[in-house]
């Protein structure tokens, strides 16, 4: 589950990234708009990933033995 969060927290920050840097937006490209449906359950889907990584900062590590 953590792992699938961070690609989706990956794909959404890349995204944003287009969005800041050239004005495009390669999730509503490749899905056929900003308001189609499926461009919508991505947006979705990262925002939950978002949300669930927050999580991340609060877990407490393990330590590696060397």
């Amino acid at each position: 589950m953590d792992r699938l969060a961070l690609l989706l927290v990956v794909i959404g920050a890349l995204n944003w990234g287009l969005i800041g840097l050239f004005q495009f937006d390669l999730v509503a490209s490749l899905l056929g708009g900003q308001g189609s449906i499926l461009s919508r359950i991505v947006y979705s889907l990262v925002g939950l990933a978002g949300a669930y990584s927050i999580s991340f900062l609060f877990r407490e590590r393990e330590r590696t033995r060397q």
